[in-house]
């Protein structure tokens, strides 16, 4: 009985109507069986009875002999062969039985870990269902199934091994010593699939088969066999009604040669790129309209319409390789820098018509929706501009001709992307901006250079841009994002360096200033783009100041890593490029440029020296400076290298090796005479060593100095010096030989000054023909004396100076008389001196102070009347001065004259406005001073001083210096802020100090006029806050300000709706919102790393919770404040209610959804808030279709060609996506 199938399949094609019987007994018993396949719909099969398997198998070409039989039925053209539905028929032979057994070998070749023999068989029968399938009247015999179907589609793959290219072990026995039915071998360790991945429900990889060649010469035959089926098939069989089997041929067609393409590009078909070229060079027979023949030479093909389709539809197949690469790039830097060089080389071999048609659909492409793509666009303008640029022939069409030049890329994608909505994008658009200048293609530069000029040649729209330069790239450099101003920086370096801009002051302060940028890496980068600066340009003394001015400062930077990128910049630059004299080469350019820095710091940059100074003292534990340097040093400190010399030895005396003094010496006897520019250095090498004298030498040297002291011809910085110097000549190991030194000498000074000061001063006629030069030169060097000897200074010396100060009308006493019981000044009145010899004696009136506390108390008094009705600027800057540094003296008593300093804050000139800053930060970090009274406020409203360098000055003092030693001194003021600055006195606890009526209106920003300075300040406050801090203080403005109008604390009069109204719109600001709830930047992508996807669900945890939280909060301590707010300002008809309303719907959008339930209290109120925002959501549509009508109106470019490539997504804006207005910022 079993054999009776095998002979119905192998015979019944013989037309033997012997075996009708047979056959229809064979089909009743496994009619069951049958029915239960058709069941499953051909996804699982029961086993066959192991007796009817076996007599199946005993042929092991039972399935090709069929397949041969069945061959002529399919052939449509032969009309003498009977139909096959006819022949079985006459047989009795059914197709539902037949099509089970086919399935059942099919279904066995998908198991797991199939055996040679089981894949063999399932090939044979899929290629036979396959050839039913074609035999015509298939469909109405029932022989078609989709799932079948599908699954013979999948065979090839399935049956394939997947690790057939690699080595097997060597213990592995080879088929043909294996199992001889089924072809099983010993199994080794596991394999991963490296070819191609199955389907996800047999992840489980092949365990153990290994096939020897003529194994895979078998399995090859059965799968060409299939294919071979399949493409007949195709040929007749209509999937027209038949969408899914389509579907399924278009995949398994594409993968399937694919995969085959695949396998030959392997290394098991040959070593390196052979293979690879083979298979692309057979590829490109079809761009280049040629056929191959075996024996032959590749010819060309007549150039048919369909062999012209063809070549075109490969170009555009390259086109759309092209495009396909741009969208599927992921937006990791190393993947779109190895893309976009991957699409650079392809479109280099496109023609000029194919180019410019790909340039236009990149054009549509840089202006997509997502940062990546945006991002893709720009590497690759990049790429393209490393290329030569094309010209236009006559196969470019006139619409795409303008998107040939280099100028398209650089103007329209990578410029117009300064200005995008997303940082990131910024950023880049920046840094290939400046890398188009590196590129070392003329057209690109020309075209950056275009961007800038005031050629004529240049259109009106590119005029526009190049007349906002500076003010463009100050705008980038103080970006929100830091990568952003990295990035701006660059460029900036770029265009100077490429002489795009010139290297002006005012642009080469855009990179020195943010050396002192509040991110470390914002700093490291400005400093490195200045080393690149001056690299390529060391002879320009502007670069050389700029490098000055932003490196020296950054060596006292609070971040230690960037005091260790400033202290090897002057390494590398300076140090290491200090040769003797003998080594010098002018033609060496790092010599030359280190001397030329040095010469600048003795010069114009003298102020940054002390910088210099902290350098040093951070290299001396590393005994950095050796003997042998020390001497080179001293090889040059005569000629025109001295000054710079005596610099460096002034700054190493102190913790160098012992310096040959005699040089030093000999130096002070020759040069101290001839260059009066370096004696401040030579003194302070002859004090460093003053200590390794001798006796002889010390006297002769400080006779020198008496000497040149008493001529009061040196300049006033000499004098301190040459003081300095003899204080330091007089140190000793005895206390009291030190004191009777400074005494002998120092109160020789001071009688010599007082003695001329008197002569001129208080004698008749004695002002007469006076040398200003001259008094101002005593009067400072009996400041420097008086402070080393004050018990050498008579009582007489104060009137004296207090006489040029302000006439007296009192007699003078005699020496040793006391002065008088009370100060009869109460300010410096106008005299005869001019302001430059009484600043100078405010100076020496104030070092007297620091050394005689009497004097002190009755002179602070007049210090403080000269603040407030003083009219020289010398005069009131140096009040300042002296006034800080008496507090440092004498805290407890000057504290009280804070606030007149602080008053200064607001002083007609910059110059008094920047001292005081300055002074009183000192004072602060150190502790004099506290945060009391009005000080705080004084300081925030220097935040919209008219100058903007001192609202610099003011921002990093308050950010980088005194907010890191107290976090919370901007939350602990902000609430009296805003009593402050709106002049509201009608709370008991807040805007409660004393103040007069002068500073009262000084610092007042009261009213509609001064709102803008008022949000300036509250902004800079709050973006500074931590989110603690921002949620303690919403609640702690609900409680302090609102409430007290709800419980009438506070009247609602004029002065408190102004009040109400700045709080409502400060509460709507959107710094206010705390940075947890706050999604990424607009237009912005997370990374794909698995960094950034924990640090992703982090935030959303945290998102969630602190959500939750706010909510709570605002329920239960914002919304009834607010509800009772809103029904006081209706009945009182205050224009305050819509600020309120604005705060809700600000708000709000966060409940969007729990408007109702939130406000449940009032429905009223709900459905206002509802209607508000309905209304707010439609004006944004409305904005953003208008947006984009504008965009479209001004997009001239012509429609795209067939040839050409559709745009990924609708284009957008010049600068990126479109930013959504914010709420506050749209109402106000």
């Amino acid at each position: 009985m079993p054999g009776l199938v095998r002979l119905v399949l192998a015979r019944c094609f013989e037309r033997s109507m012997e075996q009708s019987v047979l056959v229809l007994l064979t089909c009743w018993y496994v009619s069951a069986w049958v029915d239960a396949v058709w069941g499953f719909e051909f996804t699982h099969t029961d086993p066959l009875d192991p007796v009817i398997e076996e007599e199946i198998k005993e042929d092991p070409d039972v399935f090709k002999t069929i397949y041969k039989q069945l061959l002529p039925f399919s052939a449509e053209d032969d009309d003498d062969t009977r139909s096959v539905w006819v022949v079985f028929g006459e047989n009795g032979v059914s197709a539902k039985p037949l099509l089970a057994v086919l399935s059942y070998f099919i279904l066995s070749a998908k198991a797991k870990s199939p055996s040679l023999e089981q894949r063999l068989c399932g090939l044979q029968a899929a290629s036979l269902y396959l050839l039913l399938l074609k035999i015509p009247g298939s469909v109405a015999n029932k022989v078609y199934h989709q799932i079948l179907f599908d699954t013979c589609l999948n065979m090839p793959l399935k049956c394939w091994p997947q690790d057939s290219g690699k080595k097997r072990k060597k213990d592995c026995l080879k088929s043909s010593q294996g199992d001889p039915k089924t072809g099983k071998r010993s199994k080794p360790p596991k394999k991963v699939s490296e070819e191609m991945e199955i389907d996800d429900d047999e992840d489980d990889e092949e365990q153990g088969v290994y096939f020897s060649p003529q194994d895979l010469l078998k399995l090859r035959e059965g799968i060409v066999l299939l294919v071979r089926t399949l493409l007949r098939l195709l040929e007749r069989f209509s999937l027209r009604d038949k969408p899914q089997s389509a579907d399924s041929c278009v995949q398994s067609l594409p993968e399937l040669s694919y995969h085959g393409l695949g396998l030959l590009c392997s290394t098991i078909h040959g070593e390196g790129d052979e293979c690879r070229r083979r298979v692309f060079r057979k590829l490109l027979y079809v761009i280049l309209m040629m056929k191959t023949q075996e024996r032959s030479k590749p010819c060309l093909l007549a150039p048919s319409q369909a062999v012209c389709g063809a070549r075109d539809q490969a170009m555009l197949f390259i086109g759309l390789v092209t495009a396909y690469s741009l969208l599927s790039r992921v937006p990791k830097s190393e993947y779109r820098v190895s893309g976009a060089q991957a699409v650079g080389k392809l479109m280099a071999k496109m023609p000029c018509q194919d180019y410019a048609a790909i340039i236009k659909w990149l054009y549509s492409y840089s202006r997509n929706n997502k940062v990546a793509f945006r991002m893709f666009a720009l590497d690759v303008a990049l790429v393209l501009l490393e290329q030569s640029e094309r010209d236009v022939d006559d196969t470019v069409d006139p619409e795409l001709a303008v998107f040939l030049p280099h100028r398209f890329l650089v103007h329209n994608i990578i410029y117009n992307h300064r200005n995008d909505v997303s940082p990131t994008v910024r950023g880049h658009a920046l840094h290939c901006l400046a890398q188009c200048l590196e590129l070392g293609s003329q057209n690109a530069t020309k075209c950056v250079h275009e961007l800038f000029s005031n050629s004529k040649y240049i259109t009106t729209l590119w005029k526009l841009y190049s007349s906002e330069t500076l003010t463009l790239f100050k705008k980038h450099v103080s970006d929100p994002k830091t990568n952003a101003r990295k990035s701006a920086l660059e460029t900036v370096m770029s265009l100077l360096k490429h002489g795009v801009i010139s290297c002006s002051a005012e642009n080469l302060s855009i990179l020195s200033d943010r050396c002192r940028d509040p991110a470390v890496s914002v700093k490291k980068k400005a400093m490195q783009c200045l080393m690149d600066l001056l690299a390529a340009l060391p002879e320009n003394r502007e670069v050389q100041e700029a490098w000055l001015r932003g490196v020296l400062p950054a060596v006292m930077d609070s971040e230690s890593s960037v005091q260790e990128k400033a202290l090897e910049c002057l390494d590398h630059v300076v140090i290491a490029h200090i040769k003797s004299q003998g080594k010098y080469r002018d033609d060496d350019t790092s010599q030359k440029l280190a001397w030329d820095l040095l010469g600048l710091m003795c010069e114009k940059c003298q102020h940054l020296s002390r910088y210099f100074s902290k350098a040093f003292s951070v290299w001396a534990p590393q005994q950095k400076f050796t003997p042998g340097f020390v001497n080179g040093l001293l090889s040059h400190t005569e000629g025109e290298r001295a000054a710079a010399a005596w610099l460096l030895l002034a700054k190493i005396a102190s913790c160098s090796p012992k310096l040959n003094y005699g040089t030093v010496l000999d130096t002070w006897e020759n040069t101290i005479r001839l260059e009066i520019t370096m004696t401040c250095h030579i003194l302070s090498v002859l004090g460093d060593i003053a200590s390794n004298l001798n006796d002889d030498t010390k006297t002769r040297i400080v006779d020198d100095l008496m000497g040149w002291l008493k001529t009061f011809s040196l300049p006033l910085e000499v004098i301190s010096s040459c003081v300095d110097t003899l204080v330091r000549f007089s140190r000793s190991d005895n206390t009291q030989d030190t004191l009777r030194f400074l005494d002998r000498f120092c109160g020789e000074l001071v009688s010599v000054c007082e003695s001329y000061l008197s002569a001129v001063i208080l004698q008749e006629k004695g002002a007469e023909n006076i040398n200003e030069d001259l008094l101002v030169k005593h009067l400072h060097t009996l400041g420097v004396a008086s402070l080393h000897c004050p018990s050498k200074v008579g009582k007489r010396i104060f009137l004296v100076v207090q006489s040029v100060l302000t006439p007296s009308e009192q007699p003078v006493p005699a020496e040793g008389d006391e002065l008088p019981a009370s100060q009869p000044l109460s300010q410096f009145k106008p005299n005869s001196m001019s302001t430059v010899v009484r600043a100078q004696a405010v100076i020496t009136l104030g070092k007297l102070c620091l050394q005689h506390e009497e004097l002190m108390l009755k002179y602070l008094p007049v210090f403080a009347r000269e603040l407030e009705v003083g009219t020289e600027l010398a005069v009131r800057s140096n009040v300042v001065v002296v006034m800080c540094d008496l507090c440092v003296r004498y805290t407890n008593t000057v504290t009280r004259y804070i606030p007149n300093i602080s008053a200064c804050l607001r002083d007609k000139d910059p110059i008094v406005r920047e001292q005081t800053l300055i002074m009183l930060t000192n004072l602060l970090q150190e502790e004099y001073v506290k945060w009391k009274g009005a000080l705080f406020f004084r300081f925030a409203i220097v935040l919209v001083d008219p100058d903007p360098a001192i609202v610099d000055l003011c921002e990093y003092c308050l950010v980088d210096l005194l907010l890191k030693k107290s976090p919370l001194m901007f939350s602990q003021h902000f609430i009296e802020c805003i009593f402050h600055f709106n002049s509201y006195e009608k709370h008991k606890k807040y805007n409660k100090f004393l103040q007069t009526e002068s500073e009262r209106s000084r610092f007042s920003l009261k009213g509609r006029q001064n709102q803008g300075k008022r949000f300036r300040i509250y902004r800079f406050l709050l973006k500074n806050f931590t989110d603690e801090q921002r949620f303690n203080i919403t609640t702690k403005i609900c409680q302090d300000i609102l409430a007290t109008f709800v419980d009438s604390e506070l009247p609602l009069d004029s002065d408190g709706s102004e009040l109400l109204a700045d709080t409502f719109d400060i509460l709507s600001l959107k710094e206010m919102k705390l940075t947890a709830m706050s999604g990424p930047a607009a237009g912005e992508e997370p990374q794909e790393d698995e960094m950034a996807m924990a640090k992703a669900v982090l935030q959303v945890a945290q998102k969630k919770l602190v959500s939750q939280v706010q909510k709570r909060n605002f329920v239960e301590n914002v919304i009834p404040i607010i509800i009772s707010l809103k029904n006081m300002l209706e009945e009182q008809h205050s224009p305050v209610l819509k600020h309120l309303m604005a705060y809700l719907q600000v708000t709000m959008q966060e409940y969007r959804s729990e408007v109702k339930e939130l406000f449940a209290a009032d429905e009223q109120l709900a459905a206002e808030v509802e209607y508000n925002l309905k209304r707010f959501e439609k004006e944004k549509q409305q904005q953003e279709q208008q947006q984009m009508e504008n965009q479209l109106a001004s997009f001239t470019f012509s429609p795209q060609r067939n040839v050409s490539f559709a745009s990924p997504l609708n284009p957008r804006g010049t600068k990126g996506p479109a930013q959504t207005p914010k709420s506050a910022d749209a109402l106000r």
